[in-house]
């Protein structure tokens, strides 16, 4: 297939927002059943939550730069019964409004236990509106892989994997995100977002692993003979049928050499998940928001050559035609 990069920033940056406000409502549950310690972090909370709100908006505008009629965007929700594109869009902007409600609720100090559940534990205005958002986030990531995972002509993405990897790589730079803003305000939760983010980042590098290892077995279930319906024994493409390009040729293949895209496949592999590592690692020992900042910059820019290779890495059938130029 061809990246896109209108949709390679759209799933990394509402990724990161999904799994920076994550990141922030994780501490503050850990917190109210008193596995951290209980300090005022309202600011804190409210400052990360527009950051997150920030990044889904960012992501969403880049996604308008995929439409040939962005006028005519309101329409990808009205097949919400049958399309994960338009469950995406439905719930994008409800994830948005609902994060968005949380740090509003945080900033106001809107704190107040409104009841205690059963335990005893005191619950507020900002625990509703949080599990609420988390519910939302959690939606997102689904929609989001599933509009690939559901496609089950293209095999590399046809797999639980392509889920499971959109949210474990939005986590890891999420809570990454989460560490470099707690170190640079310096709160207490710096260590403890470094040791999610460290988790996300191994637990990624495993499972996109798996899908790797995965793809490299797929057998093609269409060739040559079955594109056309003709089943002589010895076919071989001798035209591509049009003297230039078109929109099968643009649109559906990347175009460059098979050395070329499993350059990318390393490097995003040490972007991504060895290098990030390493720092985190590091930022135990050497406090501070460099490190943690510097492992965000070198992990987005892997997030972005993995999406790339993600892309590139599927194998439409109609390339069995389109692909080939003698």
């Amino acid at each position: 297939m061809h990246p896109a990069f209108s949709v390679i920033f759209l799933t990394t940056l509402i990724g990161a927002g999904q799994g920076l406000f994550l990141a922030l409502y994780t501490s503050q549950v850990y917190s109210i059943f008193k596995l951290l310690p209980t300090q005022h972090m309202s600011l804190f909370y409210a400052v990360g939550s527009l950051i997150a709100v920030a990044l889904l908006i960012a992501g969403l505008v880049a996604s308008f730069f995929h439409l040939g009629h962005p006028e005519r965007a309101w329409r990808a929700a009205s097949q919400w019964r049958t399309s994960w594109l338009s469950r995406e869009v439905i719930v994008l902007p409800i994830a948005m409004g609902l994060i968005a409600l949380w740090g509003l609720a945080h900033y106001f100090d809107l704190t107040r236990p409104l009841f205690q559940a059963p335990g005893g534990t005191e619950v507020d205005l900002t625990l509703i509106l949080g599990f609420l958002a988390t519910i939302a986030a959690f939606a997102l990531f689904v929609c989001t892989g599933m509009i690939y995972a559901s496609i089950k002509f293209l095999q590399e993405w046809h797999t639980p994997l392509t889920i499971i990897n959109f949210i474990l790589l939005g986590s890891a730079s999420g809570f990454l995100i989460a560490t470099t803003l707690s170190a640079l305000l310096g709160t207490h939760l710096t260590n403890f977002y470094a040791g999610w983010t460290l988790l996300f980042t191994i637990l990624g590098f495993i499972f996109r692993g798996a899908s790797l290892l995965r793809n490299k077995r797929l057998r093609p279930k269409s060739d040559l003979r079955s594109a056309i319906g003709v089943r002589h024994s010895n076919m071989a493409q001798k035209a591509q049928g049009a003297m230039g390009g078109s929109f099968n040729t643009r649109e559906f293949f990347h175009g460059k050499k098979d050395a070329f895209v499993k350059s990318v496949k390393y490097i995003f592999i040490v972007l991504t998940f060895l290098i990030p590592t390493a720092l985190i690692i590091a930022s135990f020992y050497q406090p501070g928001y460099l490190l943690p900042l510097s492992a965000f910059v070198i992990q987005y820019l892997g997030l972005i050559a993995e999406r790339w290779y993600f892309f590139a890495e599927a194998r439409h059938p109609q390339n069995i035609y389109y692909q080939s130029i003698a």
